[in-house]
């Protein structure tokens, strides 16, 4: 049997790792930051719309050139090294049209990195441990997220308002991140395409794989995304929790406890979707999101939210990883950042839609009513899932 942790899968693990410390450094943070330094609710909604938006279409366009090319680290190392450069950024100037460079120079890196890094990731595992594969990754990467939040805590306890002084410190693990994306070799395997020069690649090319791309991806592109416009941000959780009086101390534990409990559970969720099968792992993780937002809509106490974060944090590490393990045994092997870039592409645009929506349902109709509407959603979701699509349809090549 394949060892299934390389070098390479456990170095893009640890680059994960602390870059999503040094993002969630900020994440918290940064609205609080900018209405600080004058920007507006409506300011800061356009602002995370247009840089969402970036890596969003972004993700699909360098997913394809990655293929195009045969190349993934070039991809990999600028797209860290522009997320690393742009928390110093956010220090120098407030000026608002600076403060918008980047805040989307962030999201491009993450645009440019992330189909070729995931695609990197198919390339070291077979369809047998693509979910252990992707689950580790997925560990390591929500990891960080717990540590991240953690850190700017104790930071902003001692330093309370230091906000610019925390960009800098963030700086520091995302230099670790792009300094381990030098250890990164790729197999002459890996390059699994030879540079295209007939045809140049723009920027919305990517789209057009859907045509040509076979039955099975496409069908699960529509039953992921159907839910994903459902799976509006995570921020509506906490201002459900906030709703109900509980005390920003309890509030931030559980985020970060949700976050902890995630990372430990995506590793073995992995290991189950390739024991059991990746379909299987996608509809109970979907039908698991159904319960919790269904049982989120009455809750109102600490000790229950608690335990609905617990199931959350189980829906997270059985879908986020093992959906793209998934995704990428149902794609030619050398259209895998194309195939990982349109589905991640979509996704960003149905999370910016979704999370609009649910502010739009929660404004008229109150959270109870938003809860429910998602959580029907996402039962439909992991219906079609179910009889639509099938398991895990693995080309010989990838084998």
């Amino acid at each position: 049997m394949k060892k299934f942790l390389t070098s390479t899968v456990i170095t893009l693990s640890l680059v994960s790792l602390f870059t999503d410390i040094a993002s969630e450094m900020l994440y918290p943070i940064m609205p609080v930051f900018l209405k600080s330094i004058g920007f507006s609710v409506l300011l800061i909604g356009i602002l995370e719309g247009v840089a969402e938006a970036t890596a969003g279409f972004s993700k699909g366009y360098f997913g394809e050139l990655s293929d195009k090319m045969g190349k993934r680290t070039p991809f990999i190392r600028w797209g860290y090294l522009l997320s690393a450069l742009s928390k110093p950024a956010l220090a120098i100037s407030q000026w608002p049209i600076w403060i918008f460079l980047a805040r989307t120079t962030d999201r491009l890196g993450k645009g440019i990195r992330t189909s070729a890094r995931d695609a990197l990731l198919s390339d070291e595992a077979t369809p047998a441990t693509k979910g252990k594969v992707f689950g580790f990754h997925r560990a390591m990467d929500t990891l960080g997220a717990a540590i991240g939040p953690a850190v700017a805590l104790v930071f902003l306890w001692y330093f309370p308002g230091q906000y610019s002084l925390l960009f800098l410190v963030a700086f520091l693990p995302g230099l670790v991140a792009v300094a381990l994306t030098l250890l990164i070799r790729e197999k002459a395997a890996s390059k699994t395409t030879k540079p295209e020069t007939q045809k140049s690649v723009s920027f919305f090319s990517f789209l057009e794989f859907w045509k040509t791309a076979p039955a099975n991806y496409r069908h699960i592109l529509i039953g992921i995304i159907g839910f994903t416009l459902f799976n509006s941000s995570d921020a509506f959780l906490l201002l459900k929790v906030k709703e109900s009086g509980v005390s920003d101390t309890y509030l931030i534990g559980m985020y970060i406890s949700y976050n902890l409990l995630y990372a430990l559970l995506s590793y073995p969720m992995g290991w189950l979707a390739d024991r059991f099968g990746m379909k299987k792992m996608v509809v109970l993780g979907i039908s698991i999101f159904a319960i919790t937002y269904f049982l989120f809509a009455e809750a109102n106490r600490v000790g229950v939210y608690v335990a609905l974060f617990g199931l959350y944090s189980l829906y997270a590490a059985a879908t986020e990883g093992v959906v793209k393990g998934w995704v990428t045994n149902n794609v030619p092997k050398n259209r895998t950042a194309t195939g990982l870039g349109l589905l991640n592409s979509l996704q960003s645009i149905a999370t910016l839609l979704a999370s609009s929506i649910a502010g739009a349902i929660w404004a008229v109709a109150g959270s109870r009513i938003l809860f429910y509407v998602a959580a029907l959603g996402a039962a439909a979701s992991a219906i079609f899932i179910a009889i639509c699509t099938k398991s895990n349809v693995a080309y010989p090549e990838n084998e």
